[in-house]
């Protein structure tokens, strides 16, 4: 084709339209017009839910910010049991929360009757020699992982449950942002310990 022609001169290229850039939203924080490009959670029953702020507010937002506010230390325990089972029900062993009143009753009779020792008419073991079995007995053998569980929560290894699930709570109510100010350098420590009392409650030692 010539430069020249005509048809030359009647070619016309549709030219692409730049996009333009996504605005970022305003900061939620009231009386701010600045831009909100931080989220941060908007706090229990709003899980996965954000509000944007500017880095001035989201950082004051952070330091005043509690997930447990409004609960007391009965429903924090709660919260925190359930959150060992990802906040779903679970049933006692060989149910599926759909059986009968009988069956659960006829299951309810068995265990009264067997209860889990051995008996002794002629008293040969001895009251605390039979104690020290049973609870040998009960208590499941130690592995690794377990050992360095009760180091992470410093206890001996013949800790008994009870000492465990102490222990566990005050090192929770110790280690929380919220008993430090709000100061996250302890969440690590946090979380560990959580993991911790985990593992122990499912290898049933608590």
């Amino acid at each position: 084709m010539k430069l020249d022609s005509k048809y030359f001169d009647a070619i016309r290229v549709k030219g692409k339209r730049s996009a333009e850039p996504p605005r970022a939203p305003e900061c939620a924080w009231e009386g701010c017009d600045q831009a909100g490009i931080y989220k941060a959670p908007m706090g229990r029953d709003h899980e996965g839910q954000y509000l944007n702020f500017c880095v001035d507010h989201v950082r004051q937002y952070n330091k005043s910010y509690n997930y447990f506010s409004g609960l007391n230390d009965k429903d924090i325990q709660r919260h925190l049991k359930d959150s060992l089972t990802g906040d779903r029900p679970t049933w006692t062993m060989g149910h599926n929360g759909t059986a009968g009143d009988a069956a659960r009753a006829a299951t309810a009779a068995r265990t009264r009757r067997w209860n889990g020792r051995a008996r002794d008419p002629f008293g040969l073991f001895g009251a605390e020699a039979a104690a020290a079995r049973k609870t040998a007995a009960r208590r499941p053998k130690l592995r690794s992982l377990e050992v360095k569980a009760l180091e992470t929560l410093d206890l001996e290894r013949d800790a008994t449950g009870e000492a465990i699930r102490g222990r566990y709570k005050n090192l929770v109510k110790q280690l929380h942002p919220d008993a430090n100010g709000g100061d996250r350098s302890t969440e690590d420590k946090l979380r560990e310990v959580i993991q911790a009392y985990k593992l122990l409650k499912q290898s049933g030692f608590c």
